[in-house]
């Protein structure tokens, strides 16, 4: 999926649900966090995508004026 899909596929979520998928992402990121510290080395491949997609997510609710 290309990333302008993706936003816009964002774009038309509910705020409840974009908060929602922030919450999730930051979760999962912050669990692939611990794994790497404990020295797994599948989960730095995973880290990348995930911080990104977060970010996106982030930037969409600040697009439409939500706190989060």
């Amino acid at each position: 999926m290309k990333i302008t899909e993706k936003l816009t596929e964002l774009r038309g979520m509910s705020n409840d649900e974009l908060q929602s998928r922030a919450v999730e992402l930051d979760d999962q990121v912050f669990r692939l966090r611990i794994q790497s510290s404990m020295g797994q080395a599948q989960a730095g491949n995973k880290m990348r995508p995930l911080r990104r997609e977060l970010a996106r997510v982030k930037t969409v609710l600040r697009e439409k004026g939500v706190r989060g």
